[in-house]
């Protein structure tokens, strides 16, 4: 019993100290970040892209779709979702590796404006730092409106203006419904759910975002036939 005890104590302290240097590594990660160029000075240099859309130019359906399937707690959390990581955290183990990150809209944009796709744990918590940062700074419009200035949509389309010229041959205020809801599910993985790619799977995408809206109260069955009609 005393040796079992000996050995749980040991994989305690080893998986604190992992834990710190991980926590340790982040923030330095994130402070080197900002070294290289304040968060101000990096939303400055965002906002003067060509084809940058202010989040009044964006239809609300648009918006509402991107928030049920990227992050529904998102205006209620404050840069990170407690809940999401813990499905996460729970997901990466019984998978015995990273295979889901919990991110928020907010993580997502510090990891699209500052880090890297790595997959590394360190990065992950650079990306909440920064996360807790954007938010302090920012509100959370003006967070959503950052963020589909700053994803891919495939196709080499970096914002979402540019992702509606391209596909629709419209501005995003022209959107449709249907072209809105299809546009929201594609920067989950932009090369497979690209219309002009594999336009069944982006069909089937845009078929899971409207799940989540009516899930989460945005839309009603019968209005979501009505729009998948309406094509």
């Amino acid at each position: 019993m005393k040796i079992f005890k000996r050995i749980l104590l040991g994989i305690i302290i080893i998986l604190v100290v992992l834990g710190v240097g991980i926590v340790g590594n982040g923030y330095f990660y994130y402070r080197e970040a900002l070294k290289e160029m304040p968060l101000a000075d990096k939303v400055s240099s965002i906002r003067e892209k060509e084809n940058y859309a202010l989040i009044s130019e964006m239809p609300k359906i648009y918006k509402e779709a991107v928030v049920s399937v990227e992050d529904h707690r998102f205006y209620s959390h404050m840069g990170i979702d407690v809940i999401a990581i813990g499905r996460a955290v729970v997901n990466d183990i019984k998978a015995m590796k990273y295979v889901e990150g919990g991110s928020t809209i907010t993580q997502q944009l510090a990891k699209n404006i500052y880090f890297t796709q790595d997959k590394k744990f360190s990065r992950k918590i650079a990306e909440m730092f920064m996360a807790f940062n954007i938010e302090r700074n920012y509100e959370k419009d003006e967070i959503l409106e950052l963020y589909l200035n700053t994803s891919y949509f495939g196709d080499g389309y970096y914002t979402a203006k540019e992702a509606c010229n391209g596909y629709f041959d419209k501005e995003l205020s022209e959107m449709s419904d249907y072209e809105a809801i299809l546009l929201a599910g594609i920067p989950n993985a932009p090369s497979v759910y690209a219309p002009t790619k594999n336009p069944e799977l982006a069909r089937q995408r845009q078929k899971q975002v409207m799940n989540k809206m009516i899930k989460y109260n945005y839309l009603t069955e019968s209005e979501a036939n009505s729009i998948i009609n309406s094509k």
